[in-house]
């Protein structure tokens, strides 16, 4: 039988997941308490109290994340990007994007963290970001399965979270992490697939609803990076496209992972920092 913590957690779950699947939909605090299966008035409080932010705010967060996707990684027009990030006017979602991004939609496009990427691919610039080569153990983690884009990990990493809160494994040095299986040029969206983790001791019990997962001894590129996600294609790009073929290595058939140093519900996207780690080994 769940314990009522258990069950709050897995409404919660259910609610993320929903939210994930409807951000281009007008969603209501109604409708995601009938999701809940909880009254608006509770359930408004309970979701506060268990994600550490508002509906409201992940909404507006998930949705303006998915639009800074879209300005980096497309040509879409920004009034149609407006419209399916549910903003009224064009107008009301450039102050929306600029009080997040610190940028109007129109300059984050030409100048946001991705643009430096791009530049140095286009110019084949192989030392203008930091990398180092570091050299990884086999760690055992706790994870949580994700089937789908990689931007939208984060609902695997709320329900990954929330698990680790209940089983009171959350701590100061807990890192929050990504795996990732699929090269997203070749493989459809939905068809991704990749993994919330975080690594634990040998002797630590994997909690109920999440899976064990080593992650594979070998040799890595460590990345820096800091921006938002949504920016992290280019850097990628680069990483393979332009600091590998003059790196003296050739690409594993590990998957690489992203380790995450601070929180994007309490962060500025543009103040995310993160670890890109690319699996690679000395070339024969």
């Amino acid at each position: 039988m769940k314990t009522t913590e258990q069950s709050y957690r897995s409404r919660l779950e259910r609610v993320t997941a929903y939210l994930h699947a409807n951000l281009e939909s007008d969603i209501g605090i109604d409708e995601l308490s009938e999701v809940a299966c909880l009254s608006s008035y509770h359930w408004h409080r309970i979701y506060t109290a268990m994600s550490g932010e508002t509906v409201a705010n992940t909404l507006r967060r998930l949705r303006l994340q998915r639009a800074a996707d879209r300005l980096a990684n497309s040509d879409m027009e920004i009034a149609k990007i407006a419209a399916l990030a549910q903003y009224g006017s064009q107008d009301a979602f450039s102050r929306a994007f600029k009080e997040a991004y610190n940028d109007s939609p129109a300059a984050y496009r030409q100048r946001g963290s991705h643009a430096a990427f791009k530049a140095a691919n286009a110019k084949a610039d192989a030392q203008g970001f930091k990398v180092s080569v570091e050299h990884l153990n086999v760690v055992r983690c706790i994870s949580v399965p994700h089937a789908g884009p990689y931007l939208q990990i984060d609902a695997a990493m709320g329900q990954l979270f929330g698990t680790l809160a209940q089983a009171e494994l959350l701590g100061p040095q807990t890192q929050m992490q990504a795996i990732f299986y699929d090269d997203p040029d070749l493989v459809a969206e939905n068809q991704l697939c990749s993994a919330a983790c975080t690594p634990c001791s040998d002797d630590t019990e994997i909690p109920s609803g999440t899976e064990e997962l080593l992650r594979p001894v070998g040799s890595y590129a460590k990345l820096e990076y800091t921006g938002p996600y949504a920016d992290m294609k280019d850097a990628y790009r680069w990483l393979y496209g332009v600091w590998l073929p003059q790196s003296g290595y050739d690409i594993s058939d590990r998957p690489g992972f992203e380790s995450y140093l601070n929180s994007p519900v309490d962060t500025k996207p543009a103040d995310l920092r993160s670890y890109i780690y690319l699996p690679i080994e000395v070339a024969s």
